[in-house]
């Protein structure tokens, strides 16, 4: 029997956003395709009911197999796709290795770019299609120590809005999610990467590591303002269904704020003040 239900790819569901909403998807009648760069993240999701399949975003073999996989299940066809997976690589910017930078962008940019250009033929040979890129309010506000991940998601902006206007008229509609601080893995997976490019002691930032260290390991107070994943389900159940979906949704409290400042106050005194918070 050919399955009714609209479809969905719905990247980096081993924990976090990806996971929530890959479940709250399927509860809420779409067929979903999750993916997970291991193979022991499977098992939950499949126990939900959920189709998973193996991708990262740095492989483009994993992610052409991806694209094959979910044609070959709908018979070509793919209603919408939520680009999720990602990770955060803190850093002072003179002391991130440029391999760092350059995995930053190939996880965060480069491989979304990849998976979003090949499933954009058949959004529009079917006429309609939703794109939705769960980006940041880093890629709106930056944030001191995290400019590798700034770069990646100021670089997803430029790219999604300009595709946005590219894509008007063709049933394609694109929108950006910029969370502020939601519960996830995202701490602990950005601790393992300070460590692994950071020259954490031997930095004239020693003292600012150590800090950013305490938070990171959970030593510290919780970021204000944090929110659970079902806030991000919230503002993307509308990107999908919407007649007219919005270009942005912020998310939290914090984001609002500060992308609210950033429209309300001179550069010079946003900057300065948005450099305190760090």
């Amino acid at each position: 029997m050919t399955d009714t239900r609209p479809s969905i790819i719905v990247t980096g569901c081993s924990s976090g956003i990806g996971a929530w909403c890959a479940r709250a998807l399927k509860r809420d009648g779409w067929r979903v395709f999750a993916t997970v760069r291991r193979e022991e993240d499977r098992g939950p999701l499949e126990a939900d009911g959920i189709e998973t399949i193996i991708m990262d975003y740095t492989r483009g073999d994993t992610i052409s197999v991806l694209v094959d996989d979910v044609f070959a299940r709908t018979g070509g066809r793919l209603d919408a796709l939520f680009n999720n997976g990602a990770y955060g690589q803190a850093g002072a910017v003179e002391d991130l290795p440029t391999e760092a930078l350059r995995l930053q962008l190939e996880t965060n940019v480069i491989g979304w770019h990849d998976l979003t250009r090949r499933v954009i033929p058949a959004m529009r040979a079917q006429g309609h299609g939703r794109i939705v890129q769960c980006s940041s309010i880093l890629g709106i506000v930056p944030y001191k120590w995290r400019g590798a991940y700034n770069a990646s998601k100021f670089a997803l902006e430029g790219l999604s809005l300009t595709m946005r206007m590219e894509l008007e008229g063709s049933g394609v509609q694109v929108s950006l999610i910029e969370p502020g601080p939601i519960a996830s893995r995202f701490t602990a997976n950005a601790l393992t990467q300070i460590e692994r490019f950071i020259d954490l002691k031997g930095s004239v930032h020693a003292a600012e590591y150590e800090r950013q260290l305490k938070r990171l390991r959970g030593d510290s107070k919780p970021a204000r303002g944090k929110l659970e994943p079902d806030a991000v389900y919230s503002v993307l159940k509308h990107a999908l269904t919407a007649k007219v979906a919005k270009p942005h949704y912020i998310v939290t409290t914090p984001a609002k704020q500060g992308a609210l400042l950033k429209k309300l106050l001179p550069a010079g005194l946003f900057y300065r003040i948005i450099g305190r918070l760090g």
